[in-house]
């Protein structure tokens, strides 16, 4: 069914199609008993499945990756196609529109995305009123009745606005902190986009740690601190990697989001001159998939598998799901093989994780 709907959407611009399946999403689960459905053909409820990390129990091991619901507008319809976990954003403090358009570009050849999007989203205040008004969201905090005994668990992503300079993002950072405290179970720190101007410097060691210092001293402070993760990029080097493992110990985070979109363009099937045309911006899907799994490894080595690992990067089936698994990460998510798959990727890997563990 989905290979029939993804035909015609991409036959659209990358952003429409984009926004166009989120506004379809948010109509379906409205129709009466279509979540009923969505989940009867998507969703596995399964306790072999469940994971239990940073404290929190996850349904299932497979999330939505940053990037799709930037703004929380349909975390009920991705919890029904069977999401464990959903993480939304990037969130910035203000609202900001991003990069000029076109910004989003699919390569087919390569089942790849390339995306300059830059923290696109309605700012923190309208975030957090999204979460808010979900069922989701109502269900976790008893506010209405529902069958399922574990709710889909909500991640923040968070970032600086782009007109922040980097000696102030430390308070960008804090702003979402507080603002979606009371409304996601863990967050996510994002200093490694390629598509804001200079973030990524932000990934090198004293402003990393000024950053993660402080976030911590308030978290800390907090009835129930909350789970911290670090996003970081594919590009970095060994030495780089290293000092990241280090800064994750001497500030206490909860683990590591691995890995982020790549500014590499190698070993790709698409003509260069359309690469070229296309310009800057993140690259996702298949041609991730080594080194994101790489990197994984590395960190599990180095950090004798004590720090807990979500990866994303290059997750286009259920094998390379297992694949990030064995490398040492505790969780997946998926978004451009969402993408280019639809959610039936998601049942796929659930099921391969069963038998997998059967093994």
């Amino acid at each position: 069914m989905y290979k029939i709907l993804r035909f015609f959407l991409f036959k659209l611009d990358a952003e429409k199609a984009h926004h166009f399946t989120l506004r379809l999403m948010n109509f379906i689960i409205k129709i009466p008993f279509a979540k009923y459905f969505l989940t009867k053909i998507y969703s596995i409820e399964n306790k072999k499945l469940e994971r239990n990390l940073f404290g929190l129990t996850f349904k299932n091991p497979v999330g939505l990756a940053a990037g799709l619901d930037k703004n929380a507008e349909c975390i009920d319809a991705f919890a029904a196609v069977g999401f464990g976990f959903i993480e939304i954003g990037t969130v910035t403090p203000l609202p900001q529109d991003g990069n000029e358009q076109p910004r989003l570009f699919r390569l087919i050849e390569d089942k790849a995305i390339i995306n300059r999007m830059g923290f696109n989203n309605g700012g923190m205040a309208a975030v957090k009123s999204n979460i808010v008004s979900s069922k989701q969201y109502a269900v976790k905090n008893k506010l209405t009745t529902h069958n399922s005994r574990i709710t889909t668990i909500i991640g923040g992503n968070i970032g600086k606005n782009k007109n922040t300079p980097n000696e102030n993002a430390v308070d960008d950072y804090i702003k979402c902190f507080n603002e979606l405290y009371d409304v996601v179970d863990y967050f996510v720190v994002n200093v490694s986009s390629p598509n804001t101007p200079n973030l990524r410097a932000l990934q090198e060691k004293e402003p990393l740690k000024k950053i993660l210092f402080q976030l911590q001293e308030i978290n800390q402070q907090k009835t129930k601190p909350k789970p911290i993760l670090l996003k970081i990029a594919p590009d970095l080097t060994n030495e780089q990697l290293d000092d990241i493992i280090e800064i994750v110990f001497d500030t206490n985070l909860a683990g590591i989001v691995a890995t982020n979109t790549t500014i590499s363009r190698e070993n790709l099937s698409t003509e260069k001159e359309k690469i070229d045309a296309i310009g800057n911006g993140g690259l996702s899907g298949k041609p991730l998939t080594k080194k994101s799994t790489e990197i994984i490894k590395y960190i599990a080595e180095k950090s004798e598998h004590k720090i807990p690992i979500i990866a994303v990067g290059g997750i286009m089936t259920a094998d390379d799901a297992i694949e990030k698994l064995n490398a040492g990460a505790s969780l997946v998510q998926l978004y451009t093989g969402f993408i280019y798959e639809g959610p039936s990727l998601i049942k796929e890997i659930n099921i391969r994780i069963l038998n997998f563990s059967k093994v």
